[in-house]
């Protein structure tokens, strides 16, 4: 149990970067990650026994791959381009960091079982410092040499609002996992709570993904939970279920009918989605829209250079010409700002169908075992994978973990009969 709520702390944790240890670049997250890892290592060297899980077979195998994607792209770019140190030890680490979390993690002998319970733990956690952050936010605590707000964005302990944004969105559908497959009323309860009030915080950063990622993944757990219920009906004939039938069959007609007053209104409800970005008028949303696209032409650029092998971990994209020259002395590449273009150009096309196996893999094991909310879980990751670079925070991977195990039946010691004496 205790490394259990160990690993829900460092992932908690990890998204708390402008929290560092004294005189060190390591954050406090890392840290306790580390020392789960020494721990679930020194189970297993104390005789501990391990379980050779599909998850763990999967994971290994897309490990192995990205080692030898990110190898042969950082021989590539010492060929053909300038390496920037910094970021490439930075994002080794990064990765040697999550293959030991996933490996370990996936190799426990009840590996669906500790990760649920360090789900409850982690949403527990999160709920505290979440509260504490908002609470120095709003000055009802000491800041302790933290800038909770980027402007009129919050963000908490995070380095940014989109870092807090992330992990509020995880945080949520995970809430709402647990509350879904909870008997328990009172643990039911705080978890629809929990989604809630996560809901609430991730809204204070005012970022334009959380936003399009909760209405997404909202829609898509209605949309299976509808599935769901029409299957476990069977044959039985019920009012409410030939109503929704019914609905169904006539939304389209419906939408049809209304689609000239919807366009009559359309100036309305571009205003009514203007009020929902981030600036209420969408400026800046359309000036972060362009310098993506920007970047992300750039990634797919540089990508095509490297021949689609990548040029190894780290940044690799040029800077934009506008932010030159209001920093001139910032001389390091930029990240591309997409998951897949980012991969692309690190690890080549061979990471990008990798890591695009291992999510597909990931829905189809939630969806086998019938885990509508986890399936939605990987959906908001897949989503805000889109205009962001999730690949390196554990919170990711510690979910992608827990979508691969689950459905696994648990494995029951064997009964030992007792020795009759003649």
């Amino acid at each position: 149990m205790t490394r259990d709520a160990l690993l829900a702390l460092g992932a908690v944790m990890a998204g708390a970067t402008q929290l560092s240890l004294p005189g060190s670049s390591f954050g406090y997250g890392e840290l306790l990650l580390a020392l789960w890892i020494m721990l679930s290592l020194g189970r297993i060297l104390a005789g501990g026994r391990t379980v050779l899980t599909p998850a763990l077979t999967k994971l290994a195998g897309f490990w192995l791959v990205m080692a030898i994607a990110l190898a042969f792209g950082t021989i590539v770019a010492y060929f053909t381009s300038i390496l920037y140190v910094t970021g490439l030890v930075h994002d080794t680490e990064a990765y040697l960091l999550l293959i030991c979390i996933t490996c370990l993690a996936a190799a426990e002998p009840d590996a669906d079982y500790h990760l649920r319970r360090s789900a409850w733990w982690l949403i527990a956690i999160a709920n505290v410092t979440l509260a504490v952050q908002l609470a120095q936010g709003w000055a009802w605590l000491p800041p302790a040499n933290i800038e909770s707000w980027y402007w009129d964005r919050f963000r908490g302990w995070s380095e940014n609002p989109n870092q807090l944004a992330l992990y509020c969105a995880i945080f949520g559908t995970l809430a709402l996992h647990l509350a879904t497959t909870t008997s328990n009323g009172w643990a039911r309860f705080l978890a629809v709570a929990s989604v809630i009030f996560t809901f609430y915080i991730g809204r204070l950063t005012k970022s334009d993904a959380y936003l399009y990622t909760s209405i997404l993944t909202c829609l898509t757990f209605l949309g299976l939970g509808i599935r769901t219920w029409l299957k476990t009906a069977g044959n039985r004939v019920s009012l409410s279920r030939q109503a929704l039938l019914l609905l169904l069959i006539g939304s389209f007609p419906m939408a049809v009918s209304i689609t000239p007053y919807v366009l009559s209104e359309a100036s309305t409800l571009e205003n009514f989605a203007k009020s929902l970005t981030k600036d209420n008028g969408g400026e800046a949303t359309a000036e972060t829209a362009e310098l993506r696209l920007y970047l992300w032409d750039a990634a797919m650029e540089k990508g095509v250079q490297s021949g689609s092998m990548g040029l190894g971990p780290g940044p690799h994209v040029d800077r934009p010409p506008t932010w030159e020259r209001q920093f001139d002395f910032l001389t390091r590449p930029f990240e591309a700002h997409n998951t897949v273009l980012d991969l692309y150009t690190q690890g080549g096309v061979i990471s990008v169908l990798a890591l695009a196996w291992l999510v597909g893999t990931a829905i189809m094991s939630a969806w086998r075992a019938k885990l509508d909310a986890l399936v939605a879980l990987m959906v908001s990751i897949v989503i805000f994978s889109m205009p962001h670079l999730i690949i390196r925070h554990p919170i990711v991977w510690f979910a992608l973990t827990l979508c691969l195990v689950a459905g696994r039946p648990r494995e029951i010691a064997p009964r030992l009969e007792p020795i009759k004496v003649v």
